[in-house]
């Protein structure tokens, strides 16, 4: 079958498309013709073996899939790795029914980084009617559906961070209040000012560097910042214990794969999320779609913060 199967750690360039053999499906797994495969920023940190979980070689990239079970079964799957392939086996438990209504790239954008921001808003930062909320990177993935979620469940006012002018007037479509500049130089005095000169209470943060040090600095008192990602590839400053003290105030962090020993936590928010996008409340962002050998320029273009929402990969292309 075709698949991207790296042989070397690295950026985009060692992203190949080879022939390989086709899965081995154990007990408790299941077989999956693959539609489409998701692309998430964590792919670019698992490619270069800079993520939380160490990678052996070889790897075939790729942590969820959408398509067809051999008993006719339409699903969405969370995997290890395996997705950008023309099959992929999953373990049973984390191989979710998709309805009517949901698109594949929906279900794509749902199942990881919809989870995501379920857990951030109320597991992470238990978010209260009428608080703020400031969402890094709400053009993304996950932000774009922290943006709605947060709205729709009380948020008082909703504040993005979003690269380019495009990006912003697109944030704001999708129910934020108000969109900034997310570069770090001057950033907290951006979020308090988009806040009517308040801090915030909730941050969602993915960026790490100076963009954590100049949200944690954003915090209003008992605020709540959770980080889920670095997507700078840099280390913010330490926190001292008496930072904290000071506003009484907390950092959380998330990883979705903590969740993977319970697929309650993962199953339960995902049909919620479901129920949201076919009743029309929840509009998942799909942002394009690559052939499975253009995985290189998907990835660059995702590095290069070009892209908005769920990107997706067809394996038969």
């Amino acid at each position: 079958m075709r698949a991207v199967q790296i042989t070397e750690f690295g950026g985009p360039e060692v992203l190949r498309v080879s022939e390989v053999d086709a899965p081995q499906v154990g007990r408790g797994q299941v077989l999956i013709t693959v539609d489409r495969a998701g692309i998430n920023y964590a792919d670019t940190h698992q490619v270069e073996n800079s993520y939380l979980s160490k990678t052996e070689l070889p790897l075939i990239p790729g942590g969820e899939v959408v398509g067809r079970t051999a008993d006719g079964r339409r699903v969405v799957a969370l995997l290890g790795s395996g997705g950008y392939a023309e099959q992929a086996v999953a373990h049973a438990p984390y191989a979710f029914d998709v309805p009517d209504g949901v698109s594949d790239g929906d279900a794509l954008a749902l199942v990881l980084q919809g989870t995501t921001a379920w857990h951030l808003l109320k597991t992470s930062t238990h978010l209260q009617e009428g608080e703020s909320v400031l969402v890094h990177a709400g053009a993304g993935g996950v932000g774009s559906l922290a943006v709605q979620l947060a709205k729709l469940w009380g948020a008082g006012r909703v504040i993005a961070t979003a690269s380019s002018e495009d990006k912003r007037q697109q944030v704001v479509k999708l129910g934020a209040d108000v969109a900034v500049d997310g570069s770090p130089e001057g950033l907290k005095d951006r979020i308090v000012e988009a806040n009517g000169g308040r801090p915030v209470d909730v941050v969602l943060e993915m960026v790490g560097g100076r963009t954590f040090d100049e949200s944690f600095d954003a915090l209003a008192r008992f605020g709540r910042l959770v980080t889920f990602g670095a997507a700078s590839r840099e280390s913010a400053a330490a926190i001292a214990p008496s930072r904290l003290m000071k506003g009484s105030k907390t950092i959380a962090g998330f990883w979705l794969a903590d969740c993977f020993k319970t697929p309650a936590l993962l199953g339960d928010p995902l049909r919620e999320l479901f129920d949201l996008t076919v009743a029309g409340r929840l509009r998942p962002l799909v942002g394009g779609e690559y052939p499975l050998s253009e995985v290189a320029t998907a990835h660059e273009d995702l590095r290069a913060r070009r892209t908005v929402g769920k990107l997706v990969l067809d394996p038969t292309r």
